[in-house]
């Protein structure tokens, strides 16, 4: 088994996920959230209060309940001011939660009979991209995820998400075989970039993903694309081009990763929330920009606090999708493709 996967469903049927909270929400403080995290202990102490058998006798359950009530209705109010004025750099620490879902939670919640392939067939099987065929909905299709992992060993097996060329020549073989059968295809995308290491600098980087966005948007099937977390630079858009491209409210997607950018123009990474701003790389820019189609919205405080909600309305998004796209001819579907992907970058200048 994919080391960043634990057990499918058709692996093993005791999996669940059931869950609407993820195990890290409340071990992981994000720094503009200090607030929030402060009131929370403070609910908890009293919930603790009131489960607790010995009582205070002067004091009621009543007292207790009503005093939780009014905290967690400010807390509500105070998570809904953070998160409707978040910049560039907050929201990109939130795209980089620890607990927020990563593509294995989606494939394990949304994918049904979901079958991985393996290896590109020259070199051998990246593990920062899974591929492989499973059913949205009612839509058979092949899915080509990046893959982060959640512990440090997954993560160093997964290379944090960073794919090799290997990795980019497996996700177009498996392209390839769903284009012989007619099967859409869906992208989960959440790299901080493509791996910049010498050994895949020799093994042909820059030409992989290349012949892949080359030949992405000429495939004769639906190509459906959702930026889950973070999207960055040419390690995105190795598996990025699509006809449809949707992005979580919460998820950024940019040329460059605001730390590396900061470092090029004021060569210090201390100019991180001056790049994220300059990039406009958050989904409210890229909708506005045209490079992406549609904003999923995320669950009040983001998909970390509550991954079902979030695994739901991506996967109502790609059943909607494909089932529209689907409605065209292969003819249809590439001049219109190929329409979106000329348009793009089109600049009007005003006197």
């Amino acid at each position: 088994m994919h080391p960043g996967l634990r057990p499918f469903p058709h692996e093993n049927a005791t999996m669940t996920t059931t869950s609407t909270t993820s195990p890290y929400s409340g071990s992981y403080e994000l720094e503009f959230e200090r607030p929030l995290v402060q009131l929370e202990r403070q609910i908890e102490q009293l919930e603790k209060h009131l489960a607790a058998q010995n009582q205070d006798p002067g004091t009621s359950d009543e007292d207790f309940a009503t005093e939780i009530r009014k905290l967690r209705e400010s807390h509500t109010v105070m998570l809904r001011k953070i998160y409707s004025n978040l910049g560039g750099a907050d929201t990109v620490k939130v795209a980089r939660h620890p607990g927020r879902p990563q593509s294995v939670d989606y494939i394990r919640h949304c994918v049904k009979d979901f079958c991985e392939l393996h290896g590109d067939r020259h070199y051998g099987d990246d593990r920062a991209i899974i591929t492989g065929f499973g059913r949205i909905g009612a839509h058979k299709c092949m899915v080509v995820a990046h893959n982060k992992g959640r512990d440090t060993r997954e993560r160093l097996a997964c290379n944090f998400g960073m794919a090799h060329p290997e990795g980019y020549r497996k996700a177009l073989m498996k392209m390839k075989l769903a284009e012989k059968y007619g099967l859409p295809i869906v992208t989960l995308i959440d790299t901080p970039g493509a791996f910049p290491g010498i050994g895949a600098e020799e093994r042909g980087q820059a030409e992989a993903i290349a012949v892949n966005i080359m030949e992405m948007s000429r495939l004769r099937v639906p190509l459906v694309g959702v930026i889950i977390g973070e999207g960055g630079s040419g390690g995105a858009l190795g598996i990025g081009v699509a006809d449809r491209v949707a992005m979580l409210q919460y998820a950024w997607y940019s040329v460059i990763s605001p730390e590396a950018c900061s470092s090029i123009l004021w060569k210090s990474g201390e100019q991180m929330t001056r790049a994220a701003e300059a990039l406009k790389l958050t989904a409210a820019d890229n909708l506005e920009n045209g490079t992406i189609d549609h904003v999923i919205d995320e669950p009040l405080g983001g998909a970390h606090r509550n991954p079902t909600m979030t695994m739901e309305r991506i996967e109502k998004w790609i059943s909607q999708a494909l089932r529209e796209l689907r409605r065209y001819k292969p003819d249809n579907l590439l001049k219109r493709r190929y329409d979106k992907l000329r348009a793009m970058g089109q600049v009007t200048e005003t006197s």
